[in-house]
């Protein structure tokens, strides 16, 4: 019996229409491509955007708050401006889409749905968006930042009932090699103070009018090297100009104009010569003089006034960047010195609810005070209690928190350390030291008293004044746990600070309690998400723009586009 195989190799007919049918069934089907077709109805944008998107989230958050001080900055006349509810909306929604340029959302304006979506198919140039950023928003993010708070107090996301604070290094727009150092300016400023001295003593030696004038005096305008400034040398500078030039126009003329041959070897010639050097003292002194003038105004005082404009830049900081004066360098956790600014931050729930920048030191307990007090001037309260890491622990926001009634749960340097029994049962810290408060007395672990010896005062980089007293050993000598006790030569001292002891005490009850445990666990888990959403899910490692006020409005742009994102997933 043959098969349909046998049929196509006896016929090829078959066989080729066969290979169609196979063709045919194995072919793809396309949906229909008319790019240019016209649509009766056009689509709407609204119709394009997914109901819960995080753009309309966006959207009516910011309708919802209070923008009157930002509208107010508009002082009304000229031509129509962008509405400032819109711009904001854009900026917002842009942070959150880690989009920070200008440029780059001046074209998402014009390419993204959801931007056209937001801004009414309105399209700004990015130097409108840019200006509004930088200057409108400069003295008014923080109000609008403050509306946010509220409204989430209102919508019952957070109550200020618990605060969790810590800080962070946020790094500046600017060069990291141009730099201006403290130290260097001072060196400099005095080795330029030290040449305009000579310089000024040389002038006085050399011109004939200053040493009728001052005699054997020195000029009063130097002063001691520490306090000689600019505004003194240019005052001394013009006077000796004045000189110099009355001088120069009153002196002789160096060839009487009656001698009647000037050829060379002529004896007219050699007696004229003779002439002027015997009078080339008051010629030499003058050109002199004139000389040394000349290097204080074009050189050293250009130098002075550079030294001088510094230190004013400075403002008692270690340093600054030259590209962004405001930022300070700070040693970040990797070792590098970079220009950044210190930030601190306060959130509860994960809620960004407070933030400062500061730039005098790394160190974020000095910045501590005035950051809970911008939190009093946006919300007008404190929070019922504060918890935070060991770098907060001072006596000063021990006082603080005292002040305004606020729970203490502040971790100092050694509370951990504590914790341990090694540590805590150590018979030489000076907490274990025996003490008579009838003789104001220690005594060591040998025996031997330690005795009061000063009352020292000691003022904090804020103001803040302490107290402490100092204990010192009548006798140290042949000790034979030495080596354990002390450091170095000399005699055991200890310092000993009793209100930061009860401040302390008070703050180990609190965070060895139930509730203090519990407070701890969620301190980690509350504060550092923020940062690590910022800096790594936003990718926002760095400043995008110079100038603390201008890095204040963008953190305030980044906090609340963090809180309405937090909105989103959160469940009441």
């Amino acid at each position: 019996m043959r098969t349909e195989r046998d049929n196509l190799f006896a016929d090829p007919t078959l066989a080729g229409k066969a290979s169609k049918r196979r063709k045919a069934k194995s072919a793809q089907v396309f949906k229909p491509y008319q790019q240019h077709q016209a649509m009766v109805l056009p689509p709407s944008l609204e119709e394009l955007i997914p109901e819960k998107h995080l753009v309309r989230v966006v959207n009516s958050t910011i309708d919802k708050l209070n923008l009157e001080p930002l509208l107010a900055t508009y002082k009304g006349g000229g031509s129509s401006a962008y509405h400032p509810k819109m711009l904001l909306k854009v900026l917002i929604y842009a942070y959150l889409s880690k989009t920070y340029a200008s440029r780059q959302i001046a074209k998402a304006l014009r390419q993204d749905l959801h931007f056209m979506w937001l801004s009414g198919m309105q399209r700004p140039e990015f130097s409108v968006l840019n200006l509004f950023r930088s200057s409108r928003l400069k003295g008014v993010i923080d109000q609008v930042f403050g509306s946010m708070v509220f409204w989430l107090i209102e919508n019952r996301y957070v109550d200020l009932t618990k605060y969790f604070v810590d800080g962070t290094k946020l790094r500046a727009d600017s060069n990291r090699h141009r730099v201006v150092w403290a130290k260097n300016t001072k060196r400099y400023k005095q080795i330029v103070q030290q040449k305009i001295r000579q310089r000024l003593n040389e002038i006085e030696r050399i011109n004939a009018e200053e040493n009728k004038r001052y005699g054997d005096k020195d000029l009063e305008e130097l002063g001691d090297q520490t306090t000689l400034t600019s505004e003194g040398v240019k005052e001394q500078v013009a006077r000796l100009n004045e000189i110099i030039t009355t001088t120069t126009r009153s002196k002789p003329e160096a060839y009487p104009p009656d001698l009647p041959d000037y050829s060379p070897g002529s004896a007219v010639r050699a007696g004229v010569v003779q002439a002027g050097r015997m009078r080339a003292g008051e010629p030499l002194a003058q050109k002199r003089t004139a000389k040394a003038v000349n290097e204080l105004e074009s050189t050293l005082l250009p130098k002075l006034d550079k030294y001088e404009q510094q230190e004013q830049v400075l403002a008692g900081r270690n340093s600054y960047a030259k590209t962004d004066p405001d930022a300070t360098v700070f040693r970040t956790k990797d070792g590098q010195l970079l220009p950044a600014y210190n930030l601190l931050i306060g959130t509860q729930r994960q809620f960004i609810v407070n933030y400062s920048f500061h730039q005098q030191k790394a160190s974020e307990s000095d910045g501590f005070p005035a950051h809970l007090q911008r939190m009093h001037s946006l919300l007008g309260q404190y929070p019922a209690l504060v918890m935070g890491d060991s770098a907060y622990g001072s006596e000063e926001n021990y006082a603080l928190l005292a002040e305004h009634q606020i729970g203490n749960y502040l971790k100092y340097n050694s509370f951990h350390l504590e914790q341990k029994k090694k540590y805590r049962t150590n018979p030489y810290r000076k907490e274990n030291f025996p003490y008579d408060a009838a003789t104001d007395t220690y005594t060591c672990p040998q025996g031997r008293a330690v005795v009061f010896k000063e009352e020292r005062t000691i003022t904090t980089d804020n103001g803040y004044q302490t107290s402490a007293r100092l204990y010192q050993s009548v006798n140290c000598s042949n000790c034979p746990v030495a080596i354990h006790c002390k450091r170095g030569a000399g005699n055991r001292t200890i310092l000993v600070n009793r209100t930061l002891d009860a401040y302390r005490a008070q703050a180990r009850t609190n965070l060895c309690s139930e509730r203090g445990m519990a407070l701890r666990k969620q301190r980690g888990m509350d504060v550092e998400p923020p940062f690590g959403d910022i800096k790594f899910n936003q990718g926002y490692t760095r400043c995008r723009l110079r100038g603390q006020a201008k890095v204040n409005v963008e953190f305030g742009l980044l906090s609340i586009a963090h809180n309405i994102k937090k909105t989103t997933r959160w469940v009441n």
